[in-house]
């Protein structure tokens, strides 16, 4: 069932190689531009996570924490005027502890300041184990058209590994609330390679998700990151590379034969239900970043610029300062002879890769400087042309770190 209360105006309801030359603004075309939004609490930090997240003590802020991204917004304004906004997504964290109406004044704010393009994909994080009816219709009716659940597993014990607060049924029940809500674009993160798991357990996982009906599968492998409390002491149990390869070689077939296709190295999905968001990260996109410890990259041809841009990590510090100069964690302009790296980074993890003319229009660099790189990496077997459309082989993507070095500057 849908909820009676009236849609948001702005929203539509629908279904190394030689140095590269230096930068030039007239080869480039504005990518589009998305909006991303951290909520930086969650219940309770997990051991494995290297987010910018802080586990709840007593009350959240929310109505002062909207007020600040409202600010921060304003003050980034200037660097994107008269740009659409192709894609917004509410990451943490867990966004899903701010209520429906806290959601629902943010993206009123957002679209008071700045251009959305109808019917664009909005999507919210959400942990299974704060799922509440209600709050999907009111996240429903605010505009969230997209949900994205932490599932990471469906092995009760694993889940109990891993630190997370909810259990099998709690995360089946939460995405079947949210299809009763009518939110239908629902993906699952799942992980594997877990403390205890076996190929079973693994393919398991993948099959009670699937019966779920979502239509976005997110698969990742368990890394120990630095800075977390898995890499300080390692939990027991974790699989071997070889059962690593195996879990993810069968788990690919499994969502292959279940009609999930695989568009980049952990995303799988149903037929025209690609993440639009994480897409426009994957072929170089701009993205406005607002929140405590939020990222953002943007173009800015007119200066020949390509901005990074990151805001203060912790939410204190955030909260008081945010729409001033103070909030922001740090500017990088990306100079030209590492933006071949930074390209290849995101472009070379899709499946079907990208078209060359797409690398000038996003860097401002002539395809003629990446040149003697590609033709290096087509002779080690890691990439290949098809019609001016480049893509990594299947040895490629099994090696994609070192096809992605090769792009370094010297």
């Amino acid at each position: 069932m849908r909820s009676n209360e009236a849609t948001p105006p702005w929203r539509e309801n629908v279904n190394g190689g030689p140095a590269p030359p230096a930068y030039n603004a007239r080869m480039q075309t504005l990518p589009p531009l998305a909006l991303y939004i951290h909520v930086p609490w969650c219940v309770k930090k997990c051991p494995y996570c290297d987010f910018n997240s802080h586990g709840q003590k007593g009350a959240l802020p929310q109505a002062e924490y909207v007020a600040a991204l409202l600010r921060d917004l304003e003050h980034d304004l200037p660097l994107v005027w008269g740009r659409p906004v192709t894609s917004i997504f509410f990451g943490g964290g867990t966004p899903s502890l701010f209520s429906a109406a806290s959601i629902g004044t943010i993206l009123d704010g957002v679209a008071a300041r700045l251009t959305l393009r109808p019917g664009l994909e909005v999507t919210l994080e959400t942990n299974p184990g704060t799922a509440e009816f209600d709050r999907f219709e009111g996240y429903c009716a605010a505009g969230v058209n997209r949900i994205s659940f932490g599932v990471q597993s469906f092995d009760d014990g694993c889940l109990a590994r891993l630190g997370r607060i909810h259990d099998s049924s709690q995360a089946e029940r939460a995405v079947k609330l949210a299809q009763d809500a009518g939110l239908d674009n629902l993906n699952l993160d799942l992980m594997y390679a877990l403390p205890g798991q076996d190929l079973a357990m693994a393919e398991r996982d993948i099959e009670r998700a699937v019966a779920l009906a979502p239509t976005h599968i997110s698969h990742y492998q368990l890394t120990l990151e630095p800075n977390t409390l898995f890499h300080a002491r390692p939990p027991a149990g974790i699989p071997e590379d070889d059962l690593a390869w195996d879990m993810q070689e069968r788990c690919q077939a499994l969502l292959a034969e279940s009609g999930f296709a695989q568009y980049e190295v952990s995303a799988y999905a149903r037929a025209g239900r690609q993440c639009a968001h994480n897409l426009n990260y994957w072929r170089f996109g701009d993205y406005l970043g607002i929140g405590a410890g939020a990222h953002g990259k943007l173009t800015l041809p007119a200066q020949e610029r390509i901005l990074r841009r990151w805001k203060k990590k912790h939410p204190i510090e955030y909260l008081a300062q945010a729409g001033t100069a103070d909030a922001i964690g740090g500017d990088e302009d990306l100079p030209a002879d590492r933006l071949p790296f930074e390209f290849m980074l995101n472009a070379l993890r899709l499946n079907d890769g990208f078209a060359l003319d797409l690398f000038s229009q996003r860097t401002g660099l002539s395809a003629d400087a990446i040149e003697p790189t590609l033709r290096a990496a087509e002779a080690r077997g890691w990439m290949q042309r098809e019609d001016d459309r480049l893509r990594t082989t299947e040895l490629g993507a099994r090696f994609l770190n070192d096809v992605m070095a090769s792009f370094l500057p010297d």
